[in-house]
């Protein structure tokens, strides 16, 4: 997967796992703070992975000791970067920089797991509830923590939140400012698996490597269904699901499928 997402955000398919990339975050001397730099290559690798074919599930992590600190605070203190005009100016920052994240990752129909190696705070851990699943080190803190900086949730964390823990609890965090551990996370719901430091990664790739194995275009399909049905009436979702099973069911993935479930033996798919 030869591709140039700039000095901070790197890829990488697995050595083991050919169907499974590794999204890097690499400003690690910044606990891995939002850059314009770094936005682009983000938004950049994102495009490169959704064209990929054979790219089935993506696993987003950090460098060095934190998975990512949000926003860059000397940034902040300089009013700097994404962070520098006055009211109208930063408005179209935040709509042209840090909200196009949620807006694409909300376009990318792979499977995202975030492996949590560190801190995730602020916007960083708006960007872990970006991601379907959540894979985080015993030690990791987290927190919605800008109202502690005199900030609000602007990359969409106040949606992003609500939607993993619920409205209740996500409203609690976020006026709070208050900061958990990962076992409190993993209480109401936010982190899908808490282990040491040392198996996140190893985690993560479990988990990749069970959707990987999965008929691609259902997986992905179904990631829409779940999440787009969210925002439909009943029948509406309905409707979408009919549509969509429509499709997968004249796949010769789903072939594939039932005839291995029949021979007793495991799937192949291709995709196709």
């Amino acid at each position: 997967m030869p591709f140039d997402a700039g000095p901070h955000v790197h890829l990488a398919v697995d050595q083991k796992r050919p169907h499974v990339a590794w999204l890097t975050l690499d400003r690690p001397g910044f606990r891995n703070a939002w850059s314009d730099e770094m936005l682009a290559g983000f938004c950049s690798a994102l495009d490169h992975l959704e064209a990929d074919e054979d790219v089935r599930v993506v696993i987003l992590t950090g460098a060095g000791p934190a998975f990512s600190a949000g926003g860059d605070l000397k940034a902040m203190r300089d009013h700097s970067g994404m962070f520098a005009g006055g009211p109208v100016e930063l408005r179209a920052r935040y709509i042209r920089g840090i909200q196009s994240i949620p807006r694409r990752m909300a376009r990318f129909d792979k499977p995202v797991i975030a492996a949590m190696n560190g801190h995730a705070i602020g916007a960083g851990l708006d960007l872990a509830c970006m991601c379907d699943l959540r894979v985080c080190a015993e030690h990791a803190k987290l927190g919605s923590t800008f109202v502690k900086v005199g900030l609000i949730p602007g990359d969409g964390g106040a949606k992003l939140l609500a939607r993993v823990v619920g409205f209740p609890k996500a409203l609690e965090l976020i006026l709070t400012g208050r900061v958990i551990d990962a076992q409190t996370a993993l209480s109401i719901g936010l982190v899908t698996a808490v282990v040491s430091a040392d198996q996140v990664r190893s985690r993560a790739l479990e988990y990749a490597a069970e959707l990987a194995a999965n008929a691609p275009l259902s997986v992905r399909l179904a990631k829409q269904l779940c999440y787009r049905s969210q925002a439909l009436s009943l029948d509406d979702a309905l409707d979408l699901a009919a549509t969509y099973q429509g499709i997968v069911q004249n796949t010769a993935d789903h072939d594939e499928g039932v005839a291995a479930i029949l021979g007793r033996r495991p799937p192949e798919f291709s995709g196709q």
